[in-house]
C-alpha cells in the first residue's frame, strides 16, 4: 500500500457552488504521484481541445504530492496548472512559502476548480471540507492587501493564502499567483485563469497528519539533509539567485538588450553580487523548513520613487526586467519588480514584453501615437516602471501588452511577430541556447512553451550542480552537441519528476539534494521500495502525457523550433560566432524519446510508459 497521500481530491464548481470529495484509485498515484504528473492527468481528462483558457470549462488545479507534511527540506511547494492564456496548452508554475504543507494537511492531494462565480470569491479549505466565500471587499487590492485581508477575515494567522492581484481580475495574460506575500507562482497566466473565474485567492491550514511509511526514517532523514544542504547551499543561503547572474553573464546565458546583445559587463557588475548586496541589503526569506532561503527580502528608502519594501528581484528579473531592457540601475529593478508582486504579473513575461515593444519603437514599428505619448528608449529604468503599472493596470499602452508579446506582436503586425523570441506563445526565460545548447531542445519541446524549469540543463552546463545518478557527474562541454539531446531529455523527465513528488527545484539545483536522497525519502515516506529507475519513469510518464496535451491542443511537434534571433550568432563575448545546430539537436532529440521522425510519440513508447488508452 502506498503511503504519504490521502487518495482524496477536493473539487469546486463555482457556477453552482457544489463541492465534491472524490476518491481516487492507489494506481493513479504510482503512475504520477502528484503534483505536475497528476495535475497533466486530470487537464488531459477533463480539459479538451475546444475548451479555451477563460472558458467556465477549464480547470484550475492546485496539486501536492508525498513529501508536503513530512518536514523534508524543500517542502513547502506545490503545483498549479490549467489550460494557458499565452499558450492555448498546458500550462502549470510552482508556488512555495507554505501552502504545499497547508493544504496537504486539509486532507487532500488536488483541488480541481471548474465554472465561474457570479461575484468575486475566494476559497476557506480547513481540515476535510472548503467554504466559498464572497471576495467583494477584497476585489481590487494588491496581492500583500489581499493576504493580509483574508487572514483578518478567517482570525487564524497560520492559514496560507495563494492569491491574485488586480492583474489577474484584469485577465492579464502573464498574471501570477502570489503565495503568503513572498513567493509567487509567476509563468504561463495561472492568475489570469483564476481571475476569469472571479476567484481571488485559495486559502489553507489544516491540522492533519499525512501517514508515512516509515516516520522515524522520515524525520531521520530530514534532519540529515537539513544539516547536509545548510551547509552546501551557503553560497545559495547567503547570496540567493542573483549570485548567478555574473556566473550565467560570463557564458553568454544571459540575455541582454532582448537578446540583440551579446555583452554587459558593467551593466551585469551594477545588478549581480557583490553590487546587489551591498545596494540592497537584503535578508534571507525562506520558505516553510528551508535550510537555504534563497528569496530575498529588501527595502529601498531612497531615492523615494523606488522606494519599496518586500521580496526583492530573483535572478530572473534582474536579467528579464533588468537586463534585457538594459536597466543597470539594481534599485529601479527593484521598484519595478515590487509593482509586478503587488499587481500580480510574472516579471519575465512581463520583462520579455517592454523589451519587445522597445524594439518595435526603435524599428518604427510603433509610434508614439500608439505609446500614448511614451518614448520607449533602453536603459530608461522609469519608463520600464510606468510600463509595468500599465501592463498589470490594462492601462494605456500596457494593455496591448498585457495580452502577451505573441498576441501583441500580431496585433501590431508588419513583422513584428518575427521579432518575439518565444516557443509556443510563452517568452524564453532569462537563459540564452545560442550559449547552452541544450536549452534548443529543451525550449522546442517544453511543453509549457520556452521553460527553464522544465529542465534546468542550462545548470549543468554551467556547473551549477551534477546530477552523476543519471550521467551527467561534472559540467558538460560548451558547443558539443554530443550529448545535448540526452542532457535535455533527461532534465526534462527529472524536473518532472521532482514537480510530481513536488519538491523545491533548488534542493538538487544549487542545495546538494542527489537523486539518491529524493529516492531515500520516497521510500521512507511512501513504503514502495522503488529505484531510481521506477522514479524516473514516472518523470517520462508524465512529461509524454503532457507531449500528447499539446498536440490534441494544436501546439505539438510544428511548434518545435527556435525564434529566428537564435540564429543570430554572438560578435563577441563567450558564444562569438556559435550557433546551434537546432534541426539536429531535436531530431536526435526525438530520436532519444523514442518518438517518430515528425516528433509524436509512438505507439511503443507510449504503451512501454502505461499509456495504452492514449495511444
Amino acid at each position: 500500500m502506498m503511503m504519504g497521500i490521502w487518495k482524496r481530491i477536493l473539487r469546486v464548481n463555482l457556477s453552482d457552488k457544489s463541492v465534491k470529495v472524490e476518491e481516487t484509485p492507489e494506481n493513479l498515484y504510482k503512475m504520477f504521484i502528484g503534483g505536475d504528473g497528476l495535475a497533466g492527468k486530470i487537464i488531459y481528462d477533463e480539459v479538451n481541445a475546444n475548451i479555451k483558457p477563460f472558458d467556465p470549462e477549464n480547470r484550475v488545479i492546485f496539486a501536492v504530492g508525498p513529501f508536503q507534511g513530512t518536514g523534508i527540506p524543500g517542502e513547502a511547494k506545490f503545483c498549479i496548472s490549467s489550460k494557458s492564456p499565452l499558450t492555448n496548452t498546458y500550462g502549470n508554475s510552482m508556488g512555495g512559502a507554505n501552502f504545499g504543507p497547508s493544504f496537504k494537511k486539509t486532507g487532500f492531494d488536488a483541488l480541481i476548480i471548474q465554472g465561474r462565480a457570479s461575484s468575486p470569491v475566494y476559497l476557506w479549505i480547513h481540515d476535510d471540507w472548503v467554504e466559498i466565500c464572497d471576495a467583494s471587499h477584497i476585489w481590487g487590492l494588491d496581492t500583500y492587501e489581499t493576504v493580509n485581508a483574508i487572514k483578518k477575515d478567517l482570525g487564524e494567522r497560520r492559514v496560507s493564502v495563494a492569491a491574485i492581484g488586480p492583474a489577474g481580475e484584469r485577465l492579464v495574460a502573464m498574471a501570477c499567483i502570489a503565495i503568503d506575500g513572498h513567493s509567487f507562482a509567476g509563468r504561463c497566466g495561472m492568475g489570469a485563469v483564476m481571475g476569469s473565474k472571479n476567484l481571488k485567492a485559495v486559502a489553507a491550514y489544516g491540522t492533519k497528519t499525512p501517514p508515512l511509511a516509515d516516520s522515524e526514517e522520515v524525520s531521520r532523514l530530514s534532519r540529515d539533509l537539513m544539516k547536509k544542504l545548510s551547509e552546501l547551499g551557503r553560497d545559495l543561503r547567503e547570496n540567493g539567485t542573483p549570485s548567478g547572474l555574473l556566473i550565467y553573464h560570463k557564458y553568454g546565458d544571459m540575455p541582454i538588450k532582448y537578446w540583440l546583445g551579446d555583452v554587459w559587463e558593467e551593466g551585469a557588475s551594477k545588478l549581480g553580487q557583490p553590487a546587489y548586496n551591498e545596494v540592497l541589503k537584503p535578508k534571507p526569506l525562506p520558505c516553510l523548513h528551508c535550510p537555504v532561503g534563497c528569496h530575498r527580502y529588501v527595502k529601498v528608502d531612497e531615492p523615494e520613487k523606488y522606494a519599496c519594501e518586500g521580496p526583492g528581484p530573483e535572478y530572473e528579473t534582474l536579467a528579464m526586467i533588468g537586463a534585457v531592457n538594459l536597466v543597470d540601475d539594481v534599485k529601479a529593478v527593484a521598484k519595478a519588480n515590487d509593482y509586478c508582486n503587488r499587481l500580480g504579473i510574472d516579471t519575465i513575461s512581463t520583462g520579455a514584453a517592454i523589451g519587445f515593444s522597445i524594439e518595435c519603437y526603435e524599428r518604427g514599428l510603433i509610434t508614439k501615437q500608439d505609446t500614448g505619448g511614451l518614448e520607449l528608449k533602453w536603459g530608461d529604468g522609469d519608463l520600464v516602471i510606468e510600463l509595468v503599472k500599465q501592463i498589470g493596470l490594462r492601462e494605456g499602452f500596457g494593455a496591448l501588452l498585457a495580452e502577451g508579446t505573441l498576441k501583441a506582436a500580431r496585433k501590431i503586425g508588419k513583422g513584428a511577430e518575427r521579432l518575439v523570441v518565444h516557443v509556443r506563445g510563452l517568452d524564453f526565460p532569462a537563459h540564452d541556447p545560442r550559449a547552452c545548447w541544450s536549452l534548443v531542445p529543451n525550449y522546442a519541446t517544453s511543453t509549457r512553451g520556452a521553460c527553464h524549469m522544465k529542465g534546468v540543463p542550462e545548470d549543468i552546463e554551467c556547473n551549477v550542480f551534477t546530477l552523476p545518478e543519471l550521467g551527467y557527474p561534472k559540467q558538460t562541454i560548451f558547443f558539443d552537441p554530443s550529448d545535448k539531446a540526452d542532457l535535455a531529455m533527461k532534465l526534462q523527465d527529472f524536473t518532472t519528476l521532482v514537480n510530481s513528488l513536488v519538491i523545491c527545484l533548488f534542493m538538487p539545483d544549487g542545495a546538494g539534494m542527489t537523486l539518491t536522497d529524493i529516492l531515500n525519502c520516497f521510500n521512507a515516506i511512501t513504503g514502495l521500495h522503488w529505484s531510481i529507475g521506477q522514479l524516473m519513469l514516472v518523470g517520462e510518464r508524465g512529461f509524454n502525457l503532457q507531449r500528447l496535451i499539446n498536440i490534441r491542443d494544436g501546439k505539438g511537434p510544428e511548434h518545435d523550433k527556435m525564434p529566428e534571433r537564435m540564429f543570430e550568432p554572438a560578435k563577441q563575448g563567450f558564444r562569438k560566432d556559435k550557433v546551434p545546430p537546432a534541426d539536429t539537436l531535436i531530431k536526435d532529440y526525438y530520436k532519444l524519446r523514442g518518438w517518430d521522425e515528425r516528433g509524436y510519440p509512438t505507439k511503443r513508447k507510449l504503451t512501454k510508459l502505461g499509456l495504452e488508452e492514449q495511444a
